[in-house]
């Protein structure tokens, strides 16, 4: 079992430190770990403390252009965007796509929303309820935000699904089978049951393996979703970057 490569990783982009390495410095660190590509996906431009700005994506760009030369690795330039709305709608417009190649989506804290009762019934909600055992109002409120944001936009992958914001995660899944998206398997943190699993791998949910690097040594490091897989026993070949490089290309063209 070979991983082609890591679709989840942050630089300095992401702003205020929290991000630790450049775009070279983690195509440096993929090259080394024998990954054929990788994926640039700082934080979505409504964080209010971690995110890309709009003003430096080209800037991104011509970074992976020189990282791509010096190390032979493929890079994608992404962005890890945030959900901002009870509609479904994400930090991304439509002139953004000037520069993407993949789109990542999941929730995240510290986040501008579109409205106050998005922040109150999204962000503050989830903040500090339970995240083990959710009301049904605020499983069903989360689970349509998901739904209707992947219905809406040219999602690539969902990250860390259910990591702060409690989802029906199968009727997640489901959907995003249906519109080709990627289930990600963080290398970080998994918040599925055993069982979820097992029925996202039975109804043919494609998975991707990331490591959500936030430093160079971490790219590639997904220890975490590799031995999931292997206790569980998933399916390989629903793992589109194990062995084989995924396609991106289906939603854009």
């Amino acid at each position: 079992m070979i991983l082609f490569g890591d679709y989840h990783t942050h630089t300095t982009y992401s702003g205020s430190g929290h991000g630790k390495g450049s775009v070279l410095e983690n195509a440096t660190a993929a090259a080394e770990k024998g990954l054929k590509q990788i994926a640039i996906t700082d934080h979505g431009f409504n964080h209010m403390f971690y995110s890309v700005k709009r003003k430096d994506m080209p800037q991104v760009k011509e970074d992976i252009i020189t990282a791509k030369a010096a190390t032979g690795v493929d890079i994608l330039l992404g962005v890890e965007s945030n959900l901002i709305s009870r509609n479904g709608d994400i930090d991304i417009v439509e002139s953004d796509f000037e520069f993407l190649d993949i789109l990542l989506m999941g929730h995240h804290r510290m986040v501008k929303m579109n409205s106050l009762k998005d922040f109150n019934k999204l962000s503050m909600a989830n903040a500090f309820g339970s995240p083990y055992k959710p009301s049904k109002e605020r499983l069903s409120r989360n689970t349509t935000a998901f739904l209707r944001a992947i219905d809406k936009y040219p999602i690539d992958i969902i990250t860390h699904l259910n990591y702060g914001f409690p989802t029906d995660t199968l009727a997640v899944a489901r959907l995003a089978k249906e519109k080709g998206i990627f289930v990600e398997l963080n290398g970080k943190r998994i918040n599925f049951t055993d069982r979820e699993l097992l029925t996202m791998a039975e109804e043919g949910v494609k998975f991707i393996v990331d490591s959500d690097a936030h430093s160079p040594k971490r790219v590639g490091e997904c220890n975490n979703a590799i031995n999931t897989i292997f206790r569980l026993n998933l399916p390989l070949e629903q793992i589109v970057n194990v062995d084989k490089l995924p396609n991106f290309t289906t939603k854009r063209g």
